[in-house]
C-alpha cells in the first residue's frame, strides 16, 4: 500500500479529501446562513439571538479555516468558489428569516446535517487512522451536539 508523506494511504485520503471539501462546502453555507440571521432576527429575543448567531457565524468562521487547512495538510486542494459550494451543499439555505423559532430550527437542521457528513469523515478517518482529522472530527462533534441540545432546550423540546 502507498503512502503519502503523512503516512497515510494515498487513495483512501483522496476520498477524504473529497469528503473533506464537502464538509467545508456545507459549513461554508451554513457561515452564510448564520450571518442572515444575525442580520434579520427581530422580535422580543433579539438581544439574545442576534449575539447567539454572531457568536456561532465566528465558530463556524475559525472551523472553516481548520477544514480547508486539513484538506491542505492532507495534500488536497480546498473548494474555495460560491459555485461549488452551491453544488456541494446539502443544508436548506436561510433566505430572510426572522422568527426567532424558525431561526433556532434552521441552526438544529443545518447541525444536523454536518453532524451527519462529519461522522462519515469520522468513520473513514479513524479507519486509516488519521487522527488529525479524527480529533477534528470528534471535536466538531462534540461542540456542536452539545450546541443542538441547547437550542432544542431553548424551543422548549
Amino acid at each position: 500500500m502507498k503512502t503519502n508523506t503523512l503516512g497515510l494511504p494515498i487513495e483512501e485520503t483522496k476520498q477524504l479529501i473529497t469528503d473533506l471539501n464537502v464538509l467545508l462546502a456545507n459549513f461554508q453555507v451554513y457561515y452564510q446562513n448564520l450571518r442572515g440571521l444575525h442580520w434579520n432576527i427581530r422580535g422580543k429575543r433579539f438581544f439574545d439571538l442576534h449575539i447567539k448567531f454572531e457568536e456561532l457565524y465566528n465558530d463556524s468562521q475559525l472551523k472553516i479555516d481548520e477544514i480547508a487547512e486539513r484538506v491542505l495538510t492532507l495534500g488536497g486542494v480546498p473548494l474555495h468558489t460560491f459555485s461549488d459550494y452551491i453544488e456541494a451543499n446539502q443544508l436548506e439555505v436561510g433566505k430572510n428569516i426572522s422568527n426567532d423559532e424558525k431561526a433556532v430550527q434552521l441552526v438544529i437542521q443545518s447541525l444536523a446535517s454536518l453532524l451527519q457528513i462529519e461522522r462519515k469523515i469520522l468513520e473513514a478517518s479513524g479507519e486509516i487512522n488519521d487522527e488529525g482529522t479524527n480529533a477534528m472530527m470528534s471535536g466538531f462533534i462534540t461542540e456542536q451536539e452539545k450546541t443542538i441540545w441547547m437550542m432544542n432546550a431553548w424551543l422548549d423540546q
